[in-house]
């Protein structure tokens, strides 16, 4: 089984999609006026408007409710990275080292969904990051 996606129900598609072509600094693949996928080396992050959650099961699916998961990023230069983005996101916390070995800083997208971008920091954490490869 492979990991394909993780996709997010937008109330505003373009200024999700815009926001996060602008983290990813990757161009997104509008695949109907109502979709988009932004290919990434691991995953797809895939967007729907609020008209999509029909296609599924009316109901199933709320822009903005979202307050159990984050997405998570593994970025090569932490330091450059929050300093690109720190004036341009609403920050949760600034960048900080978690007591498994990453540095990481997060912050809401528009929708209010938590990301985070992170790097391996310690020799054990880029040991372990490395064994994923």
């Amino acid at each position: 089984m492979k990991f394909a996606s993780t996709r997010l129900i937008a109330g505003d598609i373009k200024a999700m999609v815009a926001f996060y072509e602008m983290v990813t600094g990757l161009k997104a693949q509008w695949l109907a006026p109502v979709f988009a996928e932004i290919e990434t080396p691991a995953a797809a992050l895939a967007i729907g408007s609020i008209e999509t959650v029909a296609l599924w099961k009316e109901g199933s699916a709320e822009p903005g409710a979202n307050r159990t998961a984050y997405l998570e990023f593994q970025v090569e230069d932490i330091d450059a990275e929050y300093e690109r983005l720190k004036d341009q996101v609403s920050l949760v916390h600034e960048l900080k080292m978690m007591p498994w070995g990453n540095k990481t800083f997060q912050f809401r997208d528009p929708e209010g969904t938590a990301v985070s971008l992170y790097m391996p920091a310690t020799d054990e954490a880029k040991k372990r990051f490395a064994s994923r490869s």
